[in-house]
Order: structure tokens, then C-alpha cells, then sequence
């Protein structure tokens, strides 16, 4: 019964996708309005067709529906009920399950959103757009990454379960539905960019309609990305947090390329400027995501987070040179209506700082694009097997973060077209008195280093920036002065800043040893005390788990683990963490204890301010859902675009608060 209501939701998913973009397409192109409210209809039924394909597939892991080849390889008698629930993401076709699902609801929310825009052929063509996206997942559920496929199996088979790698923390239960609510959010604003192309309406109208859109799925990609680390940072047995592997940096390269958007926007809204770079952002950007699928969902590159080749991998790559065939076309075709109102006045000015913080994202995400996909090319070419590592990444994108955070600091206190020498100094000599305190408190507590002393400095030249913005504001403004995008974003400067820190501290100043301990011996590393206490073994039908219980200090008992999954027959190491404000203790068994004597092998790695990166994503998330309100506008500030299907006139006023 599964398998056919799980079939029955795709094809009808698909059928209502493809129907409702060819109908969407004739009553655009013929003026039918009475058709394109039909279109409405087709894509309610979409939005159905995804929730019940997911409801249907979570109800037969619940069941322990073994005839479903998914279920079988996926789903255990024993998993429990979260692991079990978060089972449907763990494997390439539920995955695509979960993608059509989140894309419905983005669907719904537009529907509800725009409501009263049925005969707008601007919002028409943006259906359009989402419905043909919605069509290729569809698409791919019918063909290569068919969920509801049958199997026989015998009685009492009773499943392997998850990967076990995805089966042991909570994490796994928000990190990836985060990253896709990221992905798939881009769709909105991509939709509207590229229905701005189509209709010639290229003025700052569809920036107002996309911009909560745009903001919403960035702050769940960054979401979706700091639980990422964590996760890894607690699951992995290799003490760190991000590694540049090919999947995460597939996360990455659209989160650097809408990071820039969202900045650059503000600069068409005020000034009618950029209209091609933002646009060709939005476009990459939703690009980069159909890209960074190929690379999770092909078997192109071997990753923990990867998924094995399940015959998308082509299909996702022709997808991918449509859409940009498809960008290209379009702002080609549309090159003559983009020229710009608006010029940089002074290099002096927030556009300009704009500008430059958009090329270096630009840059950055060039240097991780290149990293990335230069193996694969290779490899393709000529079949060289090439790795670029963590010194490449490490190396070009170093300098390319500082300035980032130096022009962070600098652009919040910038007016709109020109600021004076003076304004400059009055705005900037506190932020820049506490770039130098924290480059002094570091050096006082024994930071070495060009690299992470000069992080420390410039984030609290960045941070004082924002930190006095959100103080003026909430002076102006009490509490209201904490919500809208600009103020939203002064705090997530502050998460930034956060993540920044920690990052130099933790990676710079790391200490990594192994000790050899028999039951009631020490070690000291670093000045703490470590007492191996002694073994432990846990038993059940689901895991069998070896463990040491290891003293700190005198200060708690920690237990990392040597992990057997009985089903699946896979043993990995589990990591203990001992996680403090200012440092974290990271243990790690490299093997069982010995037979013999209860030896072990206890891999110690002590980093600092790890703590650091959580708080700051916590904060880069808490933004953004200030941001996405609307803040109290100032008397002559400059109106934020024209109305809709207008193209933007240059502002009058140089308000050097609005913005940012």
C-alpha cells in the first residue's frame, strides 16, 4: 500500500508540475488570466503531492516496511524513534524526497504570500519557474532515484539502519533539513530574478518581493552549515570541525555567492546600482546549489557526507548547465534594460564598500570553486587522482577572510555616496580602540601568531563597528532599535566576528597528543590531568560499546568509545568532548583496549574557544530573525525601491543610517 500511494504522490507531483508550467507558459504568452488562475490549482496539488510522498515514505520507516528496497536499506527494528524519523534523509532517494517536500511548502508560503496577485504576470512567470523546478525533482523520483521501488525480503528480516555515522547524535535530526530549507529557499528569489528577466521588468520591484525570501534561506543555510561543523566536530574522530571537504564546501560556494547578494541588494534598492551583479548572484547562486547536489548525490567525490551514485549524477549535471545556459540567455537578452541610474560617487561610500565586499566573496568563492572542481577536471581529462588539501584553501582564503572583516568593520559607519575624513574618524576611533584592546588582551594571554593575532584585532574593530551601530539604533529607537534588516545584520556581524575568533584560536593554538594508559595511570597535557579510571562495555541488539572512562582534573568523568553496529557490521570511534567557555577537551580512542591489560591508545586534542563558533552561529541565526522584520524607518531616509515593474530612481537623501 505504501509503495502505490508513495508512486501515485510522485506521478501525480509530476504530472500537476509539468501541467501547470505549460499552462503557466500559454496564459502568460496569450494574456489568459482565467488559465494562469488554474495554474494555482496545479501547484496546490504540487504542494500535496510532496507532503504526501514525504508523510507516506516517514509512515512506512515507522511501520518497519521492509518491501520498500528504501526501507530496507535504511530502516532497522531497533532505531530509535528520531534516528528512525530522520532515516528518510539518510540515503540519495529520500533525500530528493525530502528537497520535492521543502520546495512544495516554498510553493504554499508563495501561493498564500501572493494571494491577490493572480493576474500579475510578474508573480506568473516566478510559478512558472518554481513549478518546472518542481517538475525535475519530480522527474527524478520517477526515474533514477525512485523511492518507492519494491523488493522482496525474507521473514524476519529486520533492516540495517541508517549509516551509523548518521544514527548517533541529534544533530543529524536538524543539519540537514536546515541545509535544504537553505537550498531550496533560493529558489524564491530566483524564481522572481528570472521572471524579472522574462517579463523585462528589471527594476528594484521583484528585490521587494524577494528580499525576506532571500534573507530567510540564507539564514537557514548558515544555520544548516554551523550545525554541520558541530556535528562533525562531535561525531568524527578527527577533533576538528571543518575540513574543506568537497560536500562542505559544496555548502559553502552558495552561502559566499548569497552572502553577496544580500549585501549588493541594498545597493539596487538605494541607489538603482548593480542590477546585472545582482542578478547573475541570485543565478549563481541557485546554480551552485543544483551543483553542490551533483557533488553530495553522484559519487563524483568520496566524503563521509556524500551519497553513492545512484544514476542521478548526469541528470543533475545537465541541470545544472540549463540553469546557467538559461541565466546567460537572459541577461544577455535583457542586457540593454539593466544599465544602471546610479554611479559610485566616492570610493569612500557604502556602495563602494559594497562593491568590494562583493568582489571578494567573489573571490573567495572562485579560490573554493577552483579547489573543488579542479580535481574532478583533472581526473576527467586525463584520469590523474588529485586532492587539493587544506593548505590551498587555507592558504588563498586566509587574506581574503581578513579583509572581509576590516571592510565589515568599515562599512556600517560609511553614509551612502561620500563620507568625509573626519566623519570617518569620529565613527571609527571606538571600534578601532577595541581592535587594539583585543589585540593586546590576546598578546597578553599568549597569543602568537601574524594570522590569528591580526583576526583578533580586526574582528574587535569589526565587532566595536557593529556593537556601536545596534547601540546608537536602541538609543534612537529603544527595543525596535534591535529589529530590521539592519540592525538584524549588525548582530550577525557580531556572530561572524564570534565564529572569526574562535576559528583563529581553535585552529592556531590547538594542542593534539597521544598517550599510551593502563587502568589508574595519569597524563598530563597542557597542564590538565588525565586518569584513565577504567574500561566499559555496553551491549545491546542495536550497538555493542567499548569505552573508557577517563578523569579530568578531578573534575568529571568523560567516556569516548569504540562503537560496533551490529546490523550493519561498522565500527567507528565516538569522541567524548568535554566543552568549556574558553577551551574544549577532545578525546578520542584510537582502538579497543588491549585484551592483555586493558591498555589504551587516548588521542587528547585541547582547542580554544571552540565554544566560540556555536555561540557565534547562534547569533548569526538570532539576526537574521531580526532582520527578516521590519524595522522603524527614520524620517529622510531614502525610500527602499520603487514600486513593483518600476526600474528604481537614484535616492535624494545621504542618511548615513539607512541601510546596511
Amino acid at each position: 500500500m505504501n509503495a502505490i500511494l508513495g508512486f501515485t504522490c510522485i506521478v501525480v507531483g509530476f504530472a500537476a508540475s509539468v501541467l501547470g508550467a505549460g499552462g503557466g507558459i500559454v496564459a502568460l504568452r496569450t494574456g489568459r488570466t482565467d488559465v494562469l488562475r488554474t495554474v494555482r490549482q496545479w501547484a496546490w496539488i504540487v504542494v500535496g503531492a510532496g507532503v504526501g510522498a514525504f508523510i507516506v515514505m516517514e509512515v512506512a520507516l515507522f511501520q518497519r516496511d521492509y518491501s520498500l528496497t528504501y526501507v530496507s536499506s535504511v530502516g532497522a527494528d531497533d532505531t530509535p524513534a528520531l534516528f528512525n524519523f530522520a532515516a528518510l534523509w539518510s540515503a540519495l532517494e529520500g533525500s530528493i524526497i525530502l528537497w520535492a517536500m521543502i520546495l512544495g511548502l516554498y510553493i504554499g508560503a508563495m501561493l498564500i504570500k501572493f494571494r491577490k496577485r493572480t493576474d500579475d504576470e510578474l508573480w506568473g512567470w516566478a510559478l512558472v519557474v518554481m513549478l518546472a523546478v518542481a517538475a525535475f525533482f519530480f522527474g527524478l523520483m520517477l526515474g533514477p532515484a525512485a523511492p518507492f521501488t519494491q523488493t522482496d525480503v525474507p521473514i524476519g528480516f529486520e533492516g540495517p539502519g541508517p549509516n551509523p555515522l548518521l544514527q548517533n547524535h541529534i544533530l543529524m535530526a536538524f543539519h540537514p533539513p536546515m541545509l535544504y530549507l537553505g537550498y531550496v529557499g533560493f529558489t524564491v528569489p530566483f524564481s522572481f530574478a528570472a521572471a524579472a528577466l522574462i517579463t523585462g521588468r528589471v527594476g528594484e520591484g521583484w528585490l521587494v518581493e524577494t528580499r525576506r525570501w532571500a534573507v530567510a534561506a540564507w539564514g537557514f543555510l548558515t544555520a544548516g552549515i554551523v550545525l554541520g561543523a558541530w556535528w562533525s566536530y562531535e561525531v568524527l574522530n578527527w577533533g576538528g570541525y571543518w575540513g574543506w571537504d568537497p560536500v562542505e564546501n559544496a555548502s559553502l560556494l552558495p552561502w559566499l555567492t548569497g552572502t553577496a547578494y544580500i549585501h549588493s541588494v541594498m545597493v539596487q534598492e538605494r541607489r538603482g546600482m548593480l542590477r546585472v551583479w545582482n542578478l547573475s548572484l541570485l543565478c549563481a547562486t541557485f546554480s551552485l546549489t543544483i551543483l553542490g547536489t551533483f557533488l553530495t548525490r553522484s559519487g563524483v567525490v568520496e566524503s563521509v557526507h556524500a551519497f553513492s551514485d545512484g544514476g542521478v549524477g548526469p541528470w543533475l549535471l545537465v541541470f545544472f548547465a540549463v540553469i546557467a545556459v538559461f541565466c546567460i540567455f537572459l541577461i544577455g537578452w535583457r542586457g540593454d534594460r539593466l544599465s544602471s541610474p546610479g554611479s559610485i560617487d566616492s570610493p569612500l561610500s557604502r556602495e563602494a564598500s559594497f562593491l568590494a565586499n562583493n568582489l571578494l566573496f567573489g573571490a573567495l568563492a572562485f579560490v573554493v570553486l577552483l579547489g573543488t572542481v579542479f580535481p574532478l577536471i583533472a581526473e576527467a581529462l586525463d584520469g590523474s587522482r588529485l586532492r587539493v588539501g587544506r593548505p590551498y584553501f587555507d592558504s588563498m582564503s586566509r587574506p581574503i577572510g581578513l579583509v572581509i572583516l576590516f571592510l565589515m568593520a568599515a562599512a556600517p559607519v560609511l553614509p551612502w555616496r561620500k563620507a568625509s575624513n573626519e566623519l570617518l574618524s569620529k565613527r571609527l576611533f571606538w571600534p578601532a580602540v577595541a581592535g587594539v584592546a583585543a589585540m593586546a588582551g590576546a598578546l597578553l594571554l599568549g597569543g602568537r601568531g601574524f594570522y590569528p593575532i591580526l583576526t583578533f584585532g580586526l574582528g574587535g574593530f569589526a565587532g566595536g563597528a557593529a556593537v556601536r551601530q545596534v547601540v546608537l539604533a536602541s538609543r534612537r529607537q529603544g527595543w525596535r532599535g534591535f529589529v530590521g534588516r539592519t540592525n538584524g545584520g549588525m548582530i550577525v556581524h557580531v556572530g561572524v566576528v564570534l565564529l572569526a575568533v574562535g576559528m583563529a584560536a581553535s585552529e592556531s593554538y590547538r594542542s593534539d597528543e597521544t598517550v599510551v594508559l593502563t587502568p589508574g595511570e595519569s597524563a598530563v597535557v597542557e597542564g590538565r590531568t588525565f586518569t584513565y579510571v577504567e574500561p566499559g562495555i555496553e551491549n545491546n541488539d542495536r550497538v555493542t560499546k567499548v569505552f573508557a572512562e577517563i578523569d579530568i582534573d578531578d573534575e568529571g568523568t568523560y567516556a569516548p568509545a569504540i562503537t560496533n553496529y551490529v546490523r550493519i557490521g561498522a565500527t567507528v570511534a565516538t569522541p567524548s568532548v568535554r566543552t568549556r567557555f574558553t577551551h574544549d577537551v577532545f578525546l578520542v580512542l584510537d582502538d579497543l583496549p588491549s585484551r592483555a591489560d586493558d591498555t589504551i591508545r587516548l588521542r587528547i586534542v585541547i582547542r580554544p574557544m571552540v565554544m566560540w563558533l556555536w555561540i557565534g552561529g547562534g547569533l548569526m541565526a538570532f539576526g537574521t530573525l531580526l532582520a527578516l522584520f521590519p524595522g522603524k524607518r527614520r524620517r529622510g531616509t531614502e525610500p527602499v525601491s520603487e514600486p513593483i515593474g518600476k526600474a528604481g530612481s537614484a535616492p535624494t537623501s545621504a542618511s548615513s543610517t539607512a541601510g546596511g
